[in-house]
Order: C-alpha cells, then structure tokens, then sequence
C-alpha cells in the first residue's frame, strides 16, 4: 500500500483514534505459545480465556504442565499458513513495534481504516494485562515487496515445523523463522511498508493503550502480516438494519443526496446493488439507492453514514424525539438473509455492496475513516494457533 507524496498532516478523522508508529513497521521475534491441536478453536479453549482474567495465567501453566500447550524456547517470526473452505492465507506473525510515533499521515507505518469504540478498546487492555497474555494476533494488509513474497513462498515449499487440522476445519502450517538472513530481508521489505488494519482495530488501540501507559512488555503487540497480492482476504459486506424506521422515511432521506427508484420485488432490487449504489427494504417494499461518483469518492456505506443517517436524525428529532430516541438503532449483520430476518414492515435493512481493498486503500490514503464495522476480512485464523506470553515482569 503506498502513502501519498507531500507531508499531510494527519486529518480530524485520523486524529480520532490512536496514533500510529512511525514507519519503519517493525516486526520484531517472540516466543510463541501454541495450543495443543486437539484444543485449538475448541470451546475449552475459549473458556480458559474467560473471567476471572487473573487466572488465565494460572489456567494456562497446568496446561502447559499437562502437554496442551507450547512455549517455543527461543524467539522467532513466524509463518502461519491456514486454509479454511478453499481459501488460504499466509501471514507473518510478530510483535509490532509501537514505541514510536507518527505525526503525519506519510510517516504512519500503521492505518485504521473504521471508527472504534474507546471504551471497549480501555476494556481490552485492561483484560490482556490482567492474563498477561496477547491471545490472537490483529490482521494487517500490505502489497507485499516482491523480495518478502518470494521468501514467503520459499519458506512454504519447505517442510513446516507444524501441521494440523484444529476443531473448527482449519488447516494449519507454521514456521518458525530465525534465520539471520531470513530475519534481516523481513526487515528490509517491511521498512517502506504501510499496513491497514483488516481486523482488530479494538485490540490495536488496546495495545497503544497499554504502551503509552508504560506497561512492561507492551511496547509490541502481536500482529500477522498478509500481502494482499499474495494470497489475498476476502472483504465482506457487512449489511444494517435501522430499527424503528419507515421505509419511505429513508427513502425521503437518502433522496436529498442519490437516485431513489422503487422496485417490486426483492430480485429486481438485488440486480441493482453495486459499488455505488445500496438496496432498502422493510420486508415488504424494495427500493435501491444510487449515488453518482463525486470528487471524494464516497463509497455507499459513507453516503449511509454521512447523509442518509443524519437526515433521519433529525427528521425524528423534528416530530419530537430527543436524545438516544433521536437516532435510529443499528445492528449489523454479515449476510443478506440474517439482515431481513424479523423486518415485519417495522424496521428497515440497508443492504450494502462488498468493498473491495482499492476502496478501503483509497479512503485510508485520503485521510477519512469508515464507519464501524464496515468490513468483513475473511477468514480469520482460529483462536489459539499463535499467541504471546507477557508476564507483568516484562518479556
């Protein structure tokens, strides 16, 4: 992913959220610790991580002692390959350097590309220093150098350290990589690179969180890097329902800013979702929203947010409503037939096209964020394959 020429200063919508290390992204070793196959995405697995947080540690020695779990006895990068219907990925896996910080957005070796929530980010921390552990690695994405894609693909011709299939169906390759040379190319390649978060924007800003509150053994915190050329993520939509909302109520509202067309039925509607246009319905009547391509780019789920969501604000706060009572309650849903589930005329869903990376690239290197949850990088690794110990005492 490139940055821009010039030297921008971060704008209000970036200044939102927590700061980004300055570039160079560095990705520094560590011990990894594994769960045994047999618990990887097991349910045990995700209940030793449970309350009380303070005892996790304590749960995860006795599995330690009892050969469920692993601790590698020397740090190291690690390949993690995992393969789940069909699709596979392949990430490298460190601890992110974040003891440094960008102040424009040219330097920022790391870019959120969607709103967060501060309180739940404060909860996380708070959670993974009480277990003295980083569970599970947040996704990254970058157009890879062609000189790391090649080690990448060397290094999973070879023989893995690791293989298994976990309880969930994933299949899993890890390599452990200490190489000098290996280590020092990684390095290399990465120094130009600037990486969007794809999945843990809450756990980033835990781990900003937990370094600039000195804590020992947070100045990293556990990342997996994807090239996104190499063995890419598919985005996802992830769809809105508008609670206690009429139809015609959005249609009014979303036809101050795009093309509002009725349409008789729920095929006829689909056909019309694409990248610059969004389907509405109540269940009963469908409607397809289009807005046309203006100077900034705005993708539909920013013409949701910034126009159409505002207008029913204030429409409700216009016939009397105020406060929470004001703005329309969302939930979210990853797939079409969840997001019409219960609409009944009473509640409206907002069906949006998948974004693609050039998208979420574009709108990052513009300096804007997306709103919450407005993609679904997909697949994730499961939980437990790769995880880092920090002790209170520190690394």
């Amino acid at each position: 992913m490139h940055t821009r020429d010039g030297d921008t200063e971060l704008s209000q919508e970036l200044e939102s959220v927590p700061p980004s290390p300055a570039r160079p992204a560095r990705l520094h070793p560590f011990r990894g610790l594994r769960l045994a196959p047999a618990k990887v995405a097991d349910p045990s697995a995700a209940r030793a991580l449970a309350r009380p947080y303070r005892e996790v540690a304590r749960r995860l020695a006795s599995w330690q002692s009892e050969g469920l779990m692993e601790l590698d006895d020397a740090p190291a990068l690690y390949l993690h390959e995992y393969t789940v219907h069909g699709i596979t990925i392949r990430g490298l896996v460190g601890a992110l350097d974040l003891s440094t910080r960008a102040t424009t957005l040219e330097e920022s070796a790391v870019l959120p590309h969607e709103d967060i929530h501060f309180a739940q980010a404060g909860d996380l921390a708070s959670r993974m220093y009480e277990m003295g552990l980083d569970p599970a690695p947040i996704l990254l994405v970058h157009r890879g150098p062609t000189e790391i894609r090649s080690l990448i693909r060397d290094t999973a011709d070879s023989l893995p350290d690791h293989e298994f299939r976990d309880g969930a169906g994933q299949e899993h390759r890890i390599w452990a990589l200490r190489d000098t040379r290996q280590l020092q190319t990684i390095a290399h390649s990465l120094a130009d690179s600037t990486l969007l978060i794809a999945d843990g924007h809450h756990r980033y800003a835990a781990y900003l969180e937990l370094q600039e509150a000195r804590r020992p053994g947070w100045d990293r915190g556990l990342a997996m890097v994807v090239d996104q050329e190499d063995t890419p993520l598919f985005l996802g939509a992830i769809h809105r329902v508008l609670h206690q909302v009429r139809l015609d109520a959005v249609a009014q509202a979303a036809a101050a800013t795009g093309r509002v067309t009725w349409n008789g039925d729920r095929m006829s509607a689909l056909a019309k979702l694409g990248p610059r246009s969004a389907v509405a319905t109540d269940g009963e009547s469908w409607l397809s929203i289009e807005w046309s391509l203006d100077s900034e780019q705005l993708s539909p789920l920013e013409h949701l947010h910034g126009d159409v969501l505002p207008r029913l604000r204030s429409r409700a706060a216009a016939h009397g409503a105020s406060g929470d009572a004001s703005s329309p309650r969302l939930s979210y849903h990853h797939s079409v037939d969840s997001a019409l589930e219960g609409l009944h005329g009473q509640h409206v869903a907002v069906l949006l096209p998948a974004p693609d990376f050039e998208l979420v690239n574009r709108t990052v290197q513009g300096g804007r964020l997306l709103p919450e949850k407005a993609t679904s990088f997909q697949p994730k690794p499961s939980l437990g394959v790769i995880m880092r110990p920090v002790p209170h005492t520190g690394d």
